[in-house]
């Protein structure tokens, strides 16, 4: 099922998020000085936005 492939894309990129998180000591991606460089949290927020519009561009499904 095409929904499965968005979550468990989703779901996959957390666990990568939060594994980045506990190796450098933070609860949150706010406090590192990579922020807005990170490769790991641009996938998390990737998957996010594919997961919430289900692969169709520019719309979001938030039933």
């Amino acid at each position: 099922m095409e929904e499965d492939i968005f979550v468990q894309k989703l779901q996959d990129q957390s666990q990568k998020l939060q594994e980045c998180q506990a190796s450098h000591n933070l609860g949150s991606c706010m406090s590192c000085e990579s922020l807005l460089e990170c490769e790991v949290r641009k996938a998390y927020v990737k998957a996010v936005y594919e997961s919430m519009n289900k692969g169709q561009e520019g719309s979001f499904d938030f039933n």
